[in-house]
C-alpha cells in the first residue's frame, strides 16, 4: 500500500481538510449526550418548558452543524478518493503500454484487466472510507469513554474492560480474512479469464459443440469464487454479532449500575442516559471501524496486486541489464573471428552494404524449458526483401518480433545500421518499422482513425497511396463514407482478408525503414497476395521488407529466403539456391507444388 500512497500527494489539501472536518463533527456529536443530560436533569425534573425548547434548539444547532462538517468531509475524502484512482489507473495503463511482451505473457490479459478494474476500485473505497472513518471512530469511542469517566469513574471502568474485548475481536477477525480476501482476487481472476476466452472464441466453441463444457468449466471455476466468499463472508459476518453481544452485555451492566447508583442518590437520571449514550455511540463506531477494517483489508490485500504489477518492469530492468552485460561479453570473445566464420560465405559479399545484422542470435523465452530461436546470423541490406519460412512452431513470428525489440535476445547481438538495438529508444526505433501482426487488429472508429495510427498527419493523397498498396482499394470504396466508414470493435464488420488489407496499409502510411509482415497475407487470395508483392516491389529501395508466410509463392522471389526449422536456420539463401540445397525447404515447396517435384526427378 505504500507504494501506491505517492499517487496521493497531489492531494495533500483533501487529505487533510477530510479528517479535520470528520474530527469536528465528532466533537459536536459527543456533546450531544451531555445536552440530553442537562434537558433530562434540569429541564424535565424541574419541569422548565422552556430551557427545554432552548436546549432543543441547541441540538438541532449541533446536528446542523455536524452535518455541514460530515458532507464537507465527505466531498473532499471523495475527491481525494476519485482523483488518486484516476491517477493510478493511468500509471497503471501507462506502465502495461510499457510492458515487453515477456511480462505481458507472464502477467496475463485477466490478471491485468482485474487489477486496473476491480482491484484499483477496492483501493479507491479503502482510501474514500480511511479518510471519512480512521480518524473518527477512535475519536468517538476513546471520547465517549473519557466523557463517561468525567461523569463517573466507576460506571466508566465498564468501558476500560468492554473496549479491550472488542478490539481483540475485531482485530483478530482482520488477521484471519486478510489473506483470504487475496485469495478471492486470485479466483477472481481465473473466472475472469475463463470468462474473456469463452467471448473471444464463441465461434470456436459453437463449431466444435463445446458449449456444455465450457459452461462445465466456467460454473466450476464460479463455484470455487463462490464457495471462498462465502468462507470468508461468514468470518467477516461473525464481527457485527460478536460486538453487539459485547456492547449489549456492557449496557445491561451499566443499566444495573446506573439504578443502584440512582437510587443511592450517586447519580442523576440524566448521567445515566448520557453514560449510556455514550456506550450506544460506541457500538455504532465501532461497528463502523470493524466495516472499515474489513474494507481495509481488502483494500490492502487489493493495492499489494497492484503494486505487483508496477513492480514487473523494475525486475525486468535489473534482468535486461544482466543480459546487456551478457552480450558485450559475447561479443567481445567473437571479434576476432573472421566475418565468414559466423556469418557466412554468401554474406560476406554483401558486408559492405549491410544494414541490419543478426549475430549468433539465441531466444528463450521466460519459463520455457528450451530455446525458441538459436545461433541465428545473417545479414541484410538496405532495400533487400527477406522472405521467412518454415514450419509451424519453427520461430518464425519470434524472429520477426527480435527486430522491433518485443522480445529480447538472450544471447548474441542484432544491429541496425551498425549500432545493437538496445542502443536504440525503443520508440524511436519502433517509429521506423511498420509491423503488421499475424491476427490482424482494427480499433473502434472510422478506416482513416485506424489508418493515421501508421502516420497521424498523414495526408489524404498518402493515406490512398498505402490503400493501393496493400491493394484495398476496392475495400474502403466499397463502404458508405470511404474513408470515413464505420470500424466497429474488433473490425467484425469487415472480412479477414479486408482488415488484413487495412493493417498493411496502416503500416505503409509511415512509409517504414523495416517493413515486417508477420503471416498477414494468409487470408488473401493468390491474385490479391501476388498484386500484394508487385506493389511492395516499387517501394524497395526505400524500404527493407521482411515477409513470414507458409507459402511459398509469397516469398519464392525474396532477395534472401530464410528457413527456420525447430528454431534453427536450417538454409538461407535465394530460391533456386535454397532448392538445391535446403532438404527443409525441398520438402516445403514440393508439399505445395508437388507437380514440379515430379518434373524436377524427370530431369534428374
Amino acid at each position: 500500500m505504500k507504494r501506491l500512497l505517492v499517487y496521493l500527494k497531489a492531494y495533500r489539501k483533501e487529505c487533510v481538510i477530510a479528517p479535520l472536518f470528520k474530527l469536528l463533527e465528532a466533537a459536536f456529536e459527543l456533546l450531544v449526550p451531555l445536552v440530553v443530560a442537562k434537558i433530562i436533569d434540569v429541564g424535565i425534573v424541574n419541569s422548565d418548558g422552556p430551557y427545554v425548547l432552548k436546549m432543543g434548539f441547541c441540538l438541532i444547532a449541533l446536528a446542523i452543524v455536524g452535518l455541514s462538517c460530515s458532507v464537507t468531509a465527505q466531498f473532499f475524502a471523495a475527491k481525494a478518493a476519485v482523483g488518486f484512482s484516476s491517477k493510478l489507473r493511468e500509471v497503471l495503463f501507462s506502465h502495461v503500454e510499457d510492458l515487453n511482451f515477456t511480462n505481458m505473457d507472464l502477467a496475463g490479459t485477466s490478471t491485468m484487466i482485474t487489477r486496473m478494474t476491480s482491484d484499483v476500485n477496492q483501493v479507491q473505497s479503502g482510501v474514500n472510507m480511511t479518510l471519512r472513518l480512521f480518524l473518527r471512530s477512535p475519536i468517538i469511542v476513546f471520547g465517549a469513554m473519557i466523557m463517561a469517566f468525567l461523569i463517573d469513574v466507576k460506571m466508566a471502568l465498564i468501558f476500560v474492560v468492554a473496549i479491550p474485548i472488542l478490539a481483540i475481536v475485531v482485530f483478530g477477525i482482520m488477521l484471519v480474512t486478510m489473506p483470504l480476501y487475496k485469495k478471492v482476487q486470485s479466483s477472481l481472476d481465473r473466472v475472469l479469464g475463463i470468462t474473456r476466452e469463452n467471448l473471444t472464441g464463441v465461434r470456436v466453441i459453437r463449431a466444435f459443440h463445446q458449449e456444455e463444457t465450457e459452461n462445465a468449466r466456467f460454473q466450476e471455476s464460479n463455484q470455487a469464487l463462490t464457495v471462498m466468499q462465502k468462507f470468508v463472508g461468514k468470518i467477516s459476518a461473525c464481527m457485527n454479532p460478536v460486538t453487539y453481544v459485547i456492547v449489549n452485555a456492557a449496557i445491561m451492566l451499566l443499566i444495573y449500575k446506573g439504578g443502584l447508583k440512582v437510587r443511592a442518590g450517586e447519580l442523576t437520571q440524566g448521567q445515566v442516559i448520557a453514560i449510556l449514550e455514550y456506550m450506544s455511540q460506541i457500538l455504532v463506531e465501532l461497528v463502523k471501524l470493524a466495516n472499515l477494517i474489513i474494507l481495509m483489508t481488502k483494500a490492502m490485500a487489493c493495492a499489494d496486486r497492484v503494486a505487483g504489477v508496477l513492480e514487473i518492469g523494475k525486475q525486468d530492468d535489473a534482468q535486461s541489464k544482466a543480459g546487456d552485460d551478457r552480450q558485450k561479453d559475447n561479443l567481445q570473445t567473437k571479434e576476432d573471428l573472421p566475418w565468414e566464420t559466423y556469418i557466412g560465405a554468401s554474406a560476406k559479399a554483401r558486408q559492405d552494404a549491410t544494414y541490419l545484422v543478426f549475430d549468433h542470435v539465441s531466444l528463450k523465452y521466460s519459463g520455457a524449458g528450451e530455446e525458441t530461436l538459436e545461433d541465428i546470423s545473417f545479414a541484410v541490406k538496405k532495400g533487400d526483401t527477406i522472405g521467412v519460412i518454415g514450419g509451424t512452431g519453427s520461430g518464425k513470428s519470434s524472429l520477426v518480433n527480435l527486430i522491433p525489440r518485443f522480445y529480447d535476445i538472450t544471447e548474441g547481438s542484432i544491429k541496425l545500421d551498425g549500432r545493437n538495438l538496445e542502443e536504440y529508444d525503443e520508440a524511436q526505433l519502433r517509429r521506423r518499422m511498420g509491423v503488421v501482426p499475424q491476427k490482424a487488429v482494427l480499433f473502434k472508429g472510422t478506416i482513416r482513425s485506424n489508418l493515421l495510427w501508421g502516420k497521424p498527419d498523414a495526408t489524404e493523397e498518402e493515406l490512398w497511396r498505402a490503400i493501393d498498396l496493400a491493394q484495398a482499394r476496392e475495400v474502403v470504396e466499397g463502404k458508405d463514407g470511404k474513408l470515413d466508414a464505420k470500424v466497429t470493435q474488433n473490425g467484425q464488420n469487415f472480412s479477414g482478408g479486408q482488415k488484413q488489407r487495412l493493417t498493411i496499409a496502416r503500416a505503409l502510411v509511415r512509409k517504414p525503414e523495416i517493413l515486417i509482415l508477420d503471416d498477414s497475407a494468409s487470408a488473401l487470395d493468390y491474385a490479391t497476395d501476388a498484386g500484394l508483392r508487385e506493389s511492395l516491389k516499387t517501394i524497395q529501395k526505400e524500404t527493407t521488407t521482411f515477409i513470414v508466410s507458409q507459402r511459398a509463392s509469397s516469398i519464392r522471389h525474396a532477395d534472401q529466403i530464410i528457413v527456420l526449422d525447430d528454431g534453427k536456420m536450417a538454409g538461407i539463401g535465394t530460391h533456386a539456391e535454397l532448392l538445391e540445397n535446403c532438404e527443409v525447404y525441398q520438402e516445403i515447396y514440393y508439399s505445395q507444388y508437388p507437380e514440379e517435384r515430379k518434373g524436377a526427378v524427370s530431369v534428374g
